[in-house]
């Protein structure tokens, strides 16, 4: 045949359609599509870095809490005096001493400061040795040796039925004045000292 119409495909030929080339429009949509996926990645990084220190914070405050230590006793309630013995004058001790000997302990807490030793009589002057204040620590005595002196007889009585020491105490909890009754053998030779050192002047 002849003719000047299309020219038909061989046998074994396949047509294949032509792509289409990428307009503006699709171009930049895919741009748009990369940078978007870009910008969650880095959107998502920022974010774990902003709340991992929130987490942590948040875990640290919500962490349990260790209950408080107790305060410490008052001091009166870790100490114990305990009389000891009489202690006889020196010689160059002035008319109307006299003295004992007394054990001071404290049996726990922080150490305790004896910052005073007195007693409610206003005839009678007291001071101690070791003289105050001193410190005494915990699970420790200390010996104490309390010297009287009757200033005025006429105002000391003969007969210390229930006599006790004032002792101001100090630790760090608070400050106390305790008055420790040393019991009936204290009593005893407490009264027999004021009558030796009072026994001749009239009431």
């Amino acid at each position: 045949m002849s003719g000047t119409g299309p020219v038909e495909p061989g046998e074994g030929t396949e047509v294949r359609p032509a792509r289409e080339a990428p307009g503006p429009l699709r171009g930049l949509t895919s741009r748009y599509r990369v940078h978007g996926r870009r910008h969650r990645r880095t959107a998502l990084v920022t974010v774990a870095a902003l709340c991992a220190p929130a987490a942590g914070g948040y875990l640290y405050a919500s962490r349990p809490q260790p209950r408080p230590a107790p305060p410490p006793s008052y001091p009166s309630q870790v100490v114990r005096l305990a009389y000891l013995a009489p202690v006889t004058p020196t010689g160059t001790a002035p008319a109307g001493t006299f003295g004992f000997t007394v054990a001071l302990t404290v049996r726990s807490g922080p150490p305790v400061t004896v910052t005073r030793v007195t007693q409610s009589n206003a005839g009678l002057s007291v001071r101690s040795s070791p003289r105050a204040p001193f410190r005494i620590k915990a699970h420790s005595t200390r010996k104490i040796t309390v010297t009287f002196r009757a200033t005025e007889c006429a105002k000391v009585p003969r007969n210390a039925g229930f006599p006790f020491l004032d002792v101001t105490l100090r630790n760090a909890r608070a400050i106390e004045t305790h008055s420790f009754i040393l019991g009936p053998r204290y009593a005893r030779h407490l009264s027999e000292a004021l009558q030796g050192a009072c026994g001749n002047v009239s009431p």
